[in-house]
C-alpha cells in the first residue's frame, strides 16, 4: 500500500500512549499501526505549504519568497517577545497577528532532554509538549497575549535552558525532574508585568510515547540526499519517526516535501 502527500506536522491525540496521524490530502494514516512494520519513504517533489508550488523549501515548510512575505513565518513566531499586536502595530498582517497574538498564552517548563522553558498558545497544550518529545511538563504562567509570554520566557532563559538536545530526547536518556520545585524556584525571576499571572497550584503532566525500541546512536535521515529510505518503524517521539537501525526522520523539519509512503 502506497500513500502520497505533502509532509506536515503529524497530528496527535493525548492518549496512553500518544497517538500519531500523518495527514495527506486524500489519506489519514494512523502511524501507531505501522510500528514494527517496514515502510519506505521516497522523495517526490517540493510543495510550499503556502503557494503550493514545486519550489525548494527554505524554512518551516515554505519556499523562500513566501517565508519572507507571509505572517505565518514572521520573526515573532520564533521570538514571541517581538509581538506587537497588543500595541495595534502591524508587522506583516495585523488582522492575522491579532488573531494569533491576542489570545491566552502559556509559559511552561518541559523535560525532554533537560528542563527547558517555552511558550505556546493555551489552545496548543499539551500538543506543543508532545511535539517536543517531553515526557513531563508544567505550566508556569498564563498571560493574555503572546508578548507577555515572550518577555517572560526571555527573563527565565537566564536561569533555565530554552533548547532541547534532540539526540538525548530520542535516546530517552533523561532524568525525571520535580517540575513543581522548578516552577517555584523560577517564580522570583518572572518579570514584574507578568507576576500576577503566575500559576500557584498545579501539577506536572506526564506523557508516554509509542516507542518499541529507542535508538542508541540516532542518525538523522536526509531524504533530499538519499531520495529513498526503507526501514522498520520502531517508535515515534516528538515529531520524529524512529527506525530499527537507529535512523530517525524529523517530520516537522521536512514539511513541504511531497513523499510516497509505502507499507511493505
Amino acid at each position: 500500500m502506497t500513500y502520497q502527500g505533502v509532509l506536515t506536522k503529524m497530528e496527535t491525540e493525548f492518549l496512553e500512549p500518544i497517538h500519531y496521524y500523518l495527514v495527506f490530502e486524500n489519506d489519514f494514516i494512523n502511524m501507531n499501526q505501522l510500528l514494527n512494520k517496514s515502510i519506505t519513504l521516497q522523495f517526490v517533489k517540493y510543495q510550499c505549504l503556502n503557494c503550493n508550488l514545486n519550489k525548494p523549501i527554505y524554512r518551516q515548510g515554505f519556499c523562500k519568497s513566501c517565508f519572507f512575505d507571509i505572517p505565518q513565518a514572521a520573526d515573532w513566531i520564533m521570538r514571541p517577545e517581538l509581538s506587537t499586536a497588543h500595541l495595534d502595530k502591524e508587522d506583516r498582517d495585523l488582522e492575522y497577528e491579532k488573531k494569533v497574538q491576542l489570545q491566552p498564552h502559556i509559559v511552561y517548563l518541559a523535560n525532554s532532554s533537560n528542563v527547558k522553558v517555552g511558550v505556546t498558545r493555551k489552545s496548543q497544550v499539551p500538543t506543543r509538549w508532545i511535539d517536543q518529545g517531553a515526557h513531563e511538563a508544567i505550566e508556569i504562567v498564563e498571560v493574555p497575549n503572546r508578548y507577555l509570554a515572550g518577555v517572560t520566557e526571555v527573563a527565565l532563559k537566564d536561569h533555565v535552558s530554552d533548547k532541547t538536545n534532540w539526540r538525548t530526547m530520542l535516546k530517552n536518556d533523561i532524568v525525571d525532574e520535580n517540575l513543581v520545585a522548578w516552577r517555584d524556584k523560577l517564580k522570583a525571576f518572572i518579570p514584574e508585568e507578568a507576576k500576577d499571572y503566575f500559576i500557584e497550584n498545579n501539577t506536572e503532566t506526564n506523557l508516554n510515547f509509542p516507542v518499541v525500541k529507542y535508538p542508541t546512536k540516532p542518525k538523522s535521515l536526509n531524504l533530499l540526499k538519499s531520495k529513498t529510505f526503507t526501514g522498520v518503524l520502531s517508535g515515534i517521539k516528538g515529531q520524529y519517526l524512529i527506525f530499527e537501525d537507529d535512523t530517525v526522520f524529523n517530520i516537522r523539519s521536512n514539511e513541504g516535501l511531497v513523499v510516497d509512503l509505502t507499507v511493505n
